[in-house]
């Protein structure tokens, strides 16, 4: 947990007025907490995670159960109106924004997102269903993701359309291929 939350705080540029901080940390903590095989001595863990979840959505607009997959530094960028199905899976270095939705797509039958690696999730957008989204994708702000994106790609508008994601262009372009060559 400790290790996990060290890279956290590095991930938030040290800086712990951010609420996307703060979520992870009790996000840690829940975690945590299943770590304790003994039920009598995990009940009042559990119940210090429920408090801290429900002052952490007042204060901060996002629901992120512990029962969801998150990969390492994960980002929230801004806060607010974000909700993270606890079936959701996230891979490594994603980020999302305020007003985000990942979760369900009807209400009863099971199946959250999986999220690849290194995507980005615009603001207001809602990513719904069983289904899968690729590798280094970018999803546009308030699109409707219900259907699977393959990696490297861009998903925009409702529903979201998938369209292949331009390489790196110009001076970042430039500092890609340098960095590879080292």
């Amino acid at each position: 947990m400790f290790e996990n939350i060290r890279e956290d705080w590095r991930n938030y540029e040290r800086q712990w007025t951010r609420q996307g901080f703060w979520v992870m940390l009790v996000y840690r903590f829940g975690n945590w907490r299943y770590r304790i095989r003994n039920r009598p001595l995990r009940l009042p863990f559990s119940f210090a995670y429920r408090l801290l979840k429900v002052l952490s959505e007042i204060l901060t607009g996002i629901d992120l159960p512990c029962e969801a997959k998150v990969g390492r530094r994960f980002r929230i960028d801004h806060f607010g109106g974000i909700i993270i199905s606890g079936d959701a899976v996230f891979g490594d270095d994603c980020v999302i924004r305020n007003g985000v939705t990942v979760g369900l797509r009807h209400t009863g039958l099971r199946g959250a997102p999986v999220i690849g690696d290194r995507v980005d999730i615009g603001a207001g957008a809602k990513v719904l269903g069983s289904i899968r989204i690729g590798d280094d994708v970018a999803i546009g702000a308030n699109a409707v993701v219900i259907a699977d994106v393959p990696s490297n790609s861009i998903a925009v508008g409702v529903p979201a359309k998938i369209r292949p994601r331009k390489p790196a262009q110009g001076i970042l372009a430039e500092a890609t291929r340098s960095e590879l060559s080292n």
